[in-house]
């Protein structure tokens, strides 16, 4: 029999040391939560002493200190003398403490047990208070997570089982105020309520206090971006059914998606791979109501029929696997995504980097967006709107939005298309949270990644001037390739340069100057759009591998995988610089381990992904760094069925050894991809002795998703010895430069 997948799923997983997941309750791509509310900016910390509330929107894993939590509801025995939830809130045990797809339950000290669930658009919670009780619940709209401030709520009471209002709240990254409406119902009349710090007004403690008979409780609070109204109808989902059915309809659901893959695994293993599996699954957000309507990016009320808008896009992390996954996984969902992003577009005026809510915060740097739509159409999610979004992305890669936008875009596109570099500047203006001229270095290898990936694109939609365009740009990585730079007795390196073209001096490769969230030796393996001529620039295939083989320790790591990656792997979760090695913690280096193959060393990489693997296991710390609304838990997900999209535009997934004997992917099309490797054990390195696909022999390191679109088989031998590894070694094995055409010499 199957193991339930829900079952196998442990929330609290990323809960600890910055992962900053949240435990509670979602649907998938939930609008809505409910979820426990500690003392740390993404809501809740594992070894948080008290919980101050059960809030109603989070992020999944961002970075960033606004992270939610609104529309704070806490069931107490009776009223406290400070309506401050840094002194209300509820001590509580991890004993009983349950943490699973669409359902939390916890005993707070006094007595009191709360259970948590959701619809789509709506957070739901049961408190079951001791005998003899008189229940009270708090309503707190005036304050949320830590560091997320409210400037502005209201509350008011409708009935004598309903209280609606409002929160105006600091959006994500140092984004501006936006607006959330709620109603909260309860399954019984209170008998007495009253509150704190006015029914309307701007910052500061405001609340709504009820009492009742009697007990248990149930509360419902659904949430609006568009009104009043808005949050009412969607309620409209929890009306009507018990706390049990809403829990039974929301794992169901969750069963559903989470057995779109199905696994060999078992114990710790298997709760590893669905709990990353249902982190990528909670995001982007729905973003409209039932009724279809949304608040777009200029202001207005705008209504999906038949269609899904979705919010909260972190471009610069989700470009790189969480998007394909979900393309591949569950393409209907896809399609809307990518619909939404042109909506964003078409209503805002630019493509977005970083989209909360229904604004760009402009954080992070490059051009993520576009490999972000590109691989959609790879995919085969931008059917009958391929055109519409090639305008978009053209637009995006040849211009700079007006000073009068509240979008940057390419704002390092002036220096980039004349000179074939973006300036590092660090006093060039922001309109947001980052500027690309502040990243020079690093925004120039995103921007021409993304100019390759476009080329693609346009090549395949007839725009063969505006290909050749693009794919010279592609290259443009090497511009900033400064040969005379040594580390590490390795020589050559990407380098910053300012805007009349001098090198940036003094400079080091482990420093942070010219790059973002990393340094030279994390980004110089930025261009895999073009393996060859990087290669050629590193000095030689040896060269590049002995780069390689020092960039992850890797003798260290054959010797000792678990050990070798915590100790010169792992730095701390926002320790970008000072770094040499190889920082599975942040996103521009993810894609490395599987430039071994592309190098024609593939069985090295089967070894450093089994290795990187170890960082993720079954406790509250068992993301390593921020989840980064779910890429992070993709990158686990696509390593263990052996699949990676490197080289965004090229639909190709780079193959390593899976790390279980048996998975299948169920596509939504009704086929299958069924994986099996023989030989396969998650607790040691394991590398490719041969690969059969549909029953034929497989020589080559990658897989085009178009040769999975109606399914696949992909039979593996595995050997523990590297030596029988000669798998996909051939020349000829990795596929071509897309730039360049070349293969690595």
């Amino acid at each position: 029999m199957t193991a339930d997948p829900v079952e196998s799923v442990n929330t609290f997983i990323g809960t600890k040391d910055d992962g900053n997941t949240f435990p509670g309750a979602s649907m998938p791509f939930g609008m809505a939560h409910s979820s426990p509310i500690g003392s740390h900016y993404a809501g809740y910390r594992y070894d948080d002493p008290v919980i101050r509330g059960f809030g109603h929107f989070f992020l999944s894993g961002a970075g960033c200190t606004e992270q939610g939590g609104l529309v704070s509801i806490l069931p107490t025995t009776g009223l406290p003398r400070s309506f401050d939830h840094r002194t209300y809130g509820a001590a509580y045990t991890h004993e009983g403490e349950v943490g699973r797809p669409g359902y939390y339950r916890v005993r707070l000290a006094s007595g009191i047990t709360v259970e948590a669930t959701a619809t789509t658009r709506a957070g739901v919670e049961r408190f079951a208070f001791p005998p003899g009780v008189t229940p009270h619940v708090l309503v707190n709209v005036g304050q949320a997570n830590d560091k997320e401030p409210v400037f502005a709520s209201g509350v008011r009471v409708v009935d004598d089982r309903t209280l609606a209002g409002t929160v105006v709240a600091q959006a994500f990254c140092g984004g501006k105020p936006y607006t959330t409406y709620f109603t909260t119902t309860f399954d019984r009349p209170f008998k007495a309520t009253g509150n704190w710090g006015g029914a309307e007004g701007g910052s500061g403690l405001r609340g709504q206090w009820v009492t009742f008979e009697d007990g248990p409780v149930t509360a419902a609070t659904a949430i609006s971006h568009v009104d009043a109204d808005g949050a009412t109808k969607n309620l409209g989902e929890a009306r009507g059914k018990t706390f049990d059915e809403l829990r039974a309809a929301a794992q169901e659901t969750w069963r559903r998606e989470l057995s779109s893959v199905e696994t060999s695994s078992t114990g710790a293993d298997r709760t590893v791979f669905y709990t990353a599996l249902y982190h990528v699954l909670l995001q982007p957000l729905t973003g409209n109501d039932v009724d279809g309507r949304y608040r777009g990016f200029d202001g207005k009320v705008h209504t999906a029929d038949g269609w899904t808008y979705h919010e909260y896009f972190s471009l610069w992390d989700t470009y790189r696997a969480q998007n394909q996954l979900l393309a591949l996984l569950r393409p209907s969902r896809a399609e809307d995504i990518a619909r939404s992003l042109l909506a964003i577009h078409e209503q805002g005026g630019w493509l977005p980097r970083w989209a909360y809510a229904n604004q760009e915060t402009n954080t992070m740097t490059g051009d993520p967006v576009t490999p972000f739509l590109v691989d959609l159409w790879r995919f085969g999610a931008l059917a009958g709107f391929e055109e519409r979004a090639y305008e978009a992305l053209w637009q995006n890669a040849t211009g700079v939005p007006p000073a009068s936008s509240p979008f940057e875009g390419r704002v390092g596109n002036p220096s980039y298309l004349r000179d074939g570099f973006v300036q590092y500047d660090k006093d060039f203006r922001k309109k947001g949270q980052d500027v690309d001229p502040h990243h020079g270095a690093s925004a120039t290898l995103e921007y021409a990644l993304a100019d390759c990936s476009l080329s693609i694109m346009a090549r395949a939609l007839g725009r063969e001037d505006d290909a050749e365009v693009l794919r010279r740009r592609g290259l443009n990585y090497r511009v900033l390739w400064d040969r005379s730079v040594a580390d590490r007795g390795f020589t050559g390196f990407p380098r910053p340069k300012l805007a009349d073209g001098r090198w940036l001096a003094p400079f080091t490769p482990q420093g942070p100057d010219g790059f973002h969230e990393g340094t030279a030796w994390q980004y110089q393996w930025l261009a895999q759009q073009d393996v060859p001529g990087l290669v050629e620039l590193l000095g030689g295939r040896d060269a590049a591998l002995a780069r390689l083989d020092d960039f992850f320790a890797y003798p260290d790591l054959v010797a000792d995988p678990a050990g070798t990656v915590r100790s010169k792997w792992v730095v701390g979760p926002y320790s970008y610089y000072n770094q040499f090695r190889y920082n599975p913690n942040n996103e521009p280096d993810l894609h490395v381990p599987w430039m071994y193959a592309l190098i024609g060393q593939p069985w090295k990489t089967s070894a450093v992904v089994r290795a990187a693997q170890t960082l993720f296991v079954d406790a509250p710390n068992g993301v390593t760094g921020n989840d980064d609304l779910g890429q992070m838990s993709a990158w686990y997900v696509l390593g263990a069925l052996g699949l990676y999209p490197v080289t965004p535009g090229t639909g190709d997934l780079v193959l390593n050894a899976p790390r279980f004997d048996r998975a299948v992917i169920h596509l939504e099309n009704g086929r299958d991809i069924t994986i099996t490797a023989a030989g396969a054990d998650p607790s040691a390195l394991r590398y490719v002795r041969s690969l059969n696909v549909d029953s034929e022999p497989w020589d080559d390191v990658c897989l085009n998703v178009d040769r999975l679109d109606d399914g696949a088989n992909l039979d593996y031998v595995l050997t523990a010895d590297p030596a029988e590894a000669t798998w996909a070694t051939r020349p000829g094995s990795a596929p071509p430069s897309p730039g360049t055409g070349a293969h690595v010499s």
